[in-house]
């Protein structure tokens, strides 16, 4: 197994348990020997019974049996090959020998020059009381949710390898997976804005407060406090996204670096509308901060070139404040980026 997969097999790096979304969800890497899975989400070890630590580093044919059919299987295969989305119901398997239909649809993620960096897997099963209309709208479903991951992941490996010709493995697959489940709850939140009638705007208080939680709890320790004030604001979906992947570089950023050898601290995170339009976000810790002679963001690392190409997207501007402890990260995002409603 790859040392750079093996390193995702840490729980707390994996970020078990982060994300509750409906869908299966599990991503491969092609550019790795036998194009072993690099991420799978909750929902996908609770429909096959398989913990992540069982799945990752393994290629997916681990979840066929002796009557799954060999023509889905070439399928698959032969779709794969081409680097093509296809969409199988096949036979698979659980974790106890229980077979299940699996619709799985795959498609490859490219980069800006169209080489395929990912394959994306979204599943959902299948039942027999699944009359034949039910088994299509979920296939819209899954379709739909397929275009926004594989939309998503694209802008985010173009940001991660621009400025460079590629990126260390360990570095890429570890931030990948927290940026995923960012997004993950970005989809969820979507689902719930849908249910809503409201399917073109997203709840930003409500999806950075969780995003601010989740952060806390996988990378907090038990000195260091959160405060969060957050203002309700509805913003499109492509904002959403931009914001949300911004919180989570710095807010992740603050948790893993500010309070190195400390056993206590605050982090803040404040959003609120401007008067003028447009946003603010600010997140501060009372930590070690960001030595002067540091340039932050670094747009020699991943998370640099990330969080650099998020705002400019968002067209937004960035300011470091560096105090007497700690560090102050506020990010502008005007009202000209696109409509924002309270």
């Amino acid at each position: 197994m790859p040392d750079s997969v093996a390193q995702l097999l840490d729980e707390d790096r994996a970020l078990e348990g982060f994300s509750r979304a409906d869908v299966s969800m599990i991503l491969t890497n092609p550019n790795l020997e036998d194009n072993p899975i690099i991420y799978v989400n909750e929902a996908f070890q609770r429909m096959t019974g398989y913990a992540r630590s069982a799945t990752i580093g393994r290629n997916c044919r681990f979840l066929q049996g002796k009557d799954t059919d060999i023509a889905d299987v070439d399928r698959l295969r032969d779709a794969i090959g081409r680097e093509t989305d296809v969409t199988v119901d096949i036979l698979n398997y659980r974790a106890n020998g229980e077979p299940f239909l699996n619709r799985l649809i795959v498609a490859p993620v490219k980069d800006a020059r169209g080489h395929c960096q990912y394959f994306v897997g979204i599943q959902k099963e299948i039942r027999e009381s699944d009359i034949d209309a039910t088994a299509e709208r979920i296939g819209r479903q899954m379709v739909e949710v397929q275009n926004r991951v594989k939309a998503d992941l694209s802008m985010v490996i173009d940001m991660i390898r621009r400025q460079s010709r590629e990126t260390t493995a360990p570095e890429d697959f570890i931030a990948l997976s927290r940026r995923i489940e960012t997004l993950q709850l970005l989809y969820e939140e979507m689902k719930l804005s849908d249910s809503r009638s409201n399917a073109d705007t997203v709840e930003l208080g409500s999806f950075l407060s969780r995003i601010a939680c989740a952060i806390a709890h996988v990378d907090g320790s038990p000195g260091i406090r959160m405060s969060l004030q957050i203002e309700p604001l509805s913003v499109p979906v492509e904002v959403a996204t931009r914001v949300g992947l911004v919180m989570s570089e710095v807010l992740s950023n603050a948790y893993q670096h500010a309070f190195m050898r400390l056993d206590t601290g605050l982090v803040e995170v404040r959003m609120s509308r401007l008067s003028e339009g447009g946003l603010r976000l600010i997140v501060a810790d009372d930590g070690v901060g960001i030595p002067k002679s540091v340039s932050w963001p670094n747009g020699n690392s991943v998370g640099g070139r990330v969080l650099t190409g998020l705002i400019e997207g968002l067209e937004g501007t960035l300011q470091l404040g560096r105090g007497a402890a700690g560090s102050v990260v506020t990010i502008d995002v005007p009202a000209g980026a696109s409509e924002m409603n309270t």
